[in-house]
Order: C-alpha cells, then sequence, then structure tokens
C-alpha cells in the first residue's frame, strides 16, 4: 500500500560557485501541511512525524529533508517522497534512491543545475527561446567605470527564490545603491543577474510533465509537457510583483480572460515554455514568469524549478490558492484534482 511523506526544507542549501540560494522561513513546511492535509482528506494514506497532528502546526504533517527525517518517515512505512524542498547535488535524498521508493519533484542533479539563472537562461537563449538581454555583476566588477548598463533594469539574485532580493533600478546612482545593498547583505553570494526591463504585461505559465491526467472525467496521455492558463499578475511594487510571502497571490494575481488566452501571443509563450520543459526534461510542475515588450511579445524571464504548491486546506489557509492553484481551477480541477495529478506523475530511479 502507498504510504506518503512530504519533505520540507531543513537548513541552507550549499554554496554553489559563490552564489546562496536564500531559504523560505519554515522551508515550505505550510505548504507541505497544505498538501498532506489534502491528500488525507482525499482518502489517501499520509505518514506524518507526530501520532495526532494540530491543523495549525505545520511541522506536525512534514518531515525534515535530513538523513533524519527520511529515516524517520522509511520507519513508518513510507515509500512515496513528496519532494517539497529545495533540490541541490548531493541532497540527503539520493542516498536513498535505491530503496525502491518512489518520487515527486524534480531529480536534485537537475535542480542543482537549472536553479543557476545565468546557466538556464543562455540554454534557453541558445535554443532560440526569447529571454531578456541580461549579464552578470559581481562584487568585483559592480563599482567599475566601464561597466556599461542601459537603464531601467531588474536586479536579482542567481539562485533566487520568487521575487525575493528582485529590484528595478532607474539609473546609475541607484544601481550603485542597490547592488552594494544586496552584496553587503551577503543573503545572495559574490555575484547577481540584471536584465532589460520589460515594461508590458507579466504572466505566469505552470508547466506540468508529460503523463497521463484526470482531466474532463477523462483519462488523458500528453507525450510532451503542456501548460496551465497563463496566470496575470497584477498590483506591482515599482514594476515588481509582490513577494508572496507578504501578500498572497490570490489578491493580485488573475487567470487571462478566455480571449487573451487564446491570443497569437499566448499561444506562442506557452510553445517556449513547453521546449524549455522539455530541454530540462522537468518531472514535476514548474513555473516560468514571463513578461511581455511594448509590442506584446513575450520573453522568459524566471523559470522555477519547485513552484509553491500551497492551498486552502486548512481552515486559516483560505486564501493560500497558489498560482499553480489558480491556473488549475480555470480547468476545472480543486486542489485535490492538482495534487492528485501531480501525484501521478511520481517517478523512481531505474536500476
Amino acid at each position: 500500500m502507498n504510504k506518503i511523506a512530504i519533505l520540507f526544507q531543513a537548513k541552507l542549501p550549499p554554496i554553489k560557485d559563490g552564489i546562496q540560494k536564500p531559504m523560505k522561513p519554515g522551508g515550505y513546511s505550510d505548504s507541505g501541511a497544505d498538501i498532506a492535509v489534502q491528500l488525507i482528506e482525499g482518502g489517501m494514506e499520509v505518514v506524518t512525524p507526530v501520532e495526532n497532528p494540530i491543523l495549525t502546526i505545520d511541522k506536525d504533517w512534514v518531515f525534515p529533508d535530513t538523513k533524519a527525517g527520511i529515516e524517520e518517515a522509511l520507519e513508518k512505512g513510507a515509500n512515496i517522497f513528496w519532494l517539497n524542498t529545495v533540490l541541490y547535488e548531493n541532497h540527503p535524498i539520493e542516498k536513498y534512491l535505491d530503496r525502491g521508493i518512489e518520487l515527486v519533484g524534480q531529480t536534485p542533479k537537475s535542480v542543482d543545475v537549472f536553479d543557476d539563472k545565468t546557466y538556464t537562461n543562455e540554454l534557453l537563449r541558445q535554443n532560440k527561446i526569447p529571454i531578456p538581454n541580461n549579464q552578470i555583476i559581481t562584487k568585483q566588477n559592480y563599482s567599475d567605470s566601464s561597466l556599461e548598463i542601459k537603464f531601467p533594469i531588474v536586479l536579482k539574485p542567481i539562485r533566487g527564490r520568487g521575487s525575493q532580493g528582485v529590484t528595478k533600478i532607474e539609473n546609475q546612482i541607484e544601481f550603485k545603491e542597490k547592488i552594494g545593498e544586496l552584496f553587503a547583505e551577503n543573503n545572495f553570494g559574490s555575484a547577481a543577474y540584471i536584465e532589460y526591463y520589460l515594461s508590458g504585461q507579466e504572466i505566469t505559465i505552470s508547466v506540468m510533465p508529460k503523463g497521463k491526467y484526470q482531466l474532463d472525467n477523462e483519462t488523458k496521455h500528453f507525450d510532451k509537457p503542456w501548460c496551465l492558463p497563463a496566470v496575470k499578475r497584477m498590483n506591482h511594487d515599482n514594476g515588481i510583483a509582490p513577494y508572496n510571502g507578504l501578500i498572497a497571490v490570490m489578491e493580485n494575481s488573475l487567470v487571462l480572460d478566455d480571449d487573451e488566452l487564446k491570443s497569437v501571443e499566448i499561444l506562442e509563450v506557452y510553445e517556449n515554455c513547453i521546449k524549455a520543459a522539455e530541454l530540462i526534461d522537468i518531472k514535476a510542475p514548474i513555473r516560468i514568469d514571463c513578461r511581455a515588450n511594448e509590442k506584446g511579445q513575450y520573453f522568459l524571464f524566471d523559470l522555477n524549478m519547485k513552484p509553491n504548491m500551497t492551498g486552502p486546506s486548512r481552515q486559516h489557509r483560505k486564501n493560500q490558492d497558489s498560482l499553480t492553484l489558480l491556473a488549475a481551477k480555470k480547468m476545472g480541477w480543486n486542489y485535490l484534482d492538482l495534487l492528485s495529478n501531480i501525484l501521478n506523475q511520481k517517478w523512481a530511479v531505474s536500476n
């Protein structure tokens, strides 16, 4: 019988090439608890670290992604691990892949590679997928007077998380101030990423991996990744979508209307998102943030290997629909439908 364990992030990931990916407070234990509660309500067996978990205590429902946490879940009979955590090469879960367990999530190695914006966006560019013009700024070169930058730009971490640490910058004075602050805080490492600011509409697209899905009351097979309906982001703060740790995405996000979903521009960006997902061989949903230029053409600017999967399964979190859930609801899925379809794409390491 299948028994599911949800993992959350217990500590910062290792620094990679001088770059630090920040950690969300609680390590996604909030969304992990949302997932666990909803799966249990849907009749699935979920193992938990405490015998009688309390709905309002997130970590009653999820295991830390450490050797001790994984082994405790295994001892309780878990044979499916939902990797609701930040992965990286040599993550503790890798030592247990020969135990016959199944996983929901990406491979640790692929996340390690594609969480790097510089690498991923160069891969997209080489494959003719439109991305904004960009460059790398380091602690060593940011004060170089010969550095040529065309403003406005967006400053962001190389291994970021949502809009945390992301800033729109209008001129050279502001650039020196903001990037100096970023490096002084030292939350993201010794280099940062800047890209040309796009002035058009911002959307986010959740891309599902190939596989079998329950859709419109029947089983449908997708032989390549496919897109949920695009969600537009609104009420930006100085051109940047607010961090969802501060403002629930339901308050600033809305699925595009039917006419716009059928537009040439949206269908084109869907194809580019599918192509990107194929390039990195996704095994679970990803979320790709895109923005239009003044002509309405969309550029891919952020590929998120672990989209947030919060949901309204607990009374005190009824406003916590994630961007992916907002898109899923447009297709007629509820939170359980979304999670069940994601769970159906579970995978195991082949011998």
